[in-house]
């Protein structure tokens, strides 16, 4: 079969070698999409964190600072709870095996006194600790109840207060319940701030 001329460039062009006798060549390269084209490369990458306080997307969000500093002042009001606790039973014991009160019924109603004011301090040393524990996982029922203890524990500085005011204190006690006020303070504003909210109610993975 005759393909015509080789030579004559309007004539019929050998199967495989278009144009003008030149082979056809695959094209290499980056895939024609309209105008300048590149290849397609799979996307790849980090998966992306929820936003932060600060509103940066692709971030871890970070525990406030705030609600770090009423984390420690939780565990150090419950490592002096625990520490009152203990010497107040101890006290208990201590009077309920005493004739120093006259008699054995006025012994017992002071240890028992003594007794109860331990096992709440106890108590509240305790929920202290699970809370401070809770703050890194916690949801918004570990900020609601932060703030109960908070008010709990304003009241009972307050309560603190209005003792010392009707009897003669020294100087210490006064200071250790301004100190108690400004703990309880800080736990509660930690536990309502904006920020804080938004770490509670994080949504988790």
């Amino acid at each position: 079969m005759s393909f015509g001329d080789p030579n004559n460039p309007y004539g019929q062009q050998p199967q495989g070698q278009p144009g003008y006798g030149y082979p056809q060549q695959p094209q290499q390269g980056y895939p024609q999409q309209g105008g300048y084209a590149y290849p397609q490369q799979p996307q790849q990458g980090y998966p992306a964190y929820p936003a932060g306080p600060g509103g940066y997307p692709g971030m871890p969000m970070q525990m406030p600072g705030l609600l770090k500093t009423a984390r420690v002042f939780l565990y150090i009001i419950a490592g002096i709870q625990l520490l009152v606790g203990v010497f107040a039973l101890l006290g208990a014991a201590f009077v309920s095996s005493s004739d120093s009160l006259g008699s054995s019924s006025s012994a017992d109603t002071a240890a028992g006194l003594i007794a109860v004011i331990a096992l709440v301090s106890i108590v509240f040393a305790v929920w202290a600790i699970v809370l401070a524990a809770k703050f890194a996982k916690g949801g918004n029922g570990v900020r609601i109840t932060t703030i109960v203890y908070s008010v709990l524990f304003l009241l009972s500085s307050l309560g603190n207060f209005a003792n010392l005011a009707g009897s003669e204190a020294n100087p210490g006690s006064a200071v250790g319940g301004v100190i108690g006020l400004g703990v309880g303070v800080l736990i509660l504003v930690a536990a309502v701030n904006k920020d804080s909210v938004a770490w509670f109610n994080r949504p988790r993975y």
